[in-house]
């Protein structure tokens, strides 16, 4: 598991760490039932506080990303599938609401753009 702190973020600590594992998780790099670093041994590793790092661990197990086995430690949680779908609607979301704004600049119609996607869509498949 890598997880890099950007100091000059603007994002909170936990939420860089919620973030990058999420991710991790998310994309297969962690797979179920792996075991998490200890959070004392990644805030140890991250030089940073325990309370920070338990946090991000809490909201991942909040959400389900994660699950916890008292006196062992901190797993990955088996993939929901409607978890992981609600996670790239958001994602598709967010990219098509950028696509939007810079159809707008470029004054592309609403045909135009309809047009490249589906131009998209059929490379695709």
């Amino acid at each position: 598991m890598h997880i890099f702190i950007d100091n000059k973020s603007g994002a909170p600590i936990y939420d860089q760490i919620y973030s990058q594992i999420k991710a991790q998780i998310i994309s297969g790099e962690l797979e179920q039932d792996q075991m998490l670093p200890s959070i004392r041994g990644l805030a140890k590793d991250l030089r940073i506080s325990f309370i920070t790092t338990k946090r991000a661990y809490d909201e991942l197990e909040r959400e389900g990303f994660l699950y916890t086995v008292p006196g062992k430690g901190c797993y990955v949680a088996a993939k929901n599938v409607e978890l992981l779908r609600e996670e790239n609607l958001k994602k598709i979301e967010e990219h098509m609401e950028q696509i939007v704004r810079l159809a707008a600049s470029c004054n592309l119609s609403r045909g135009e753009l309809l047009e490249m996607m589906e131009l998209c869509m059929e490379e695709q498949l």
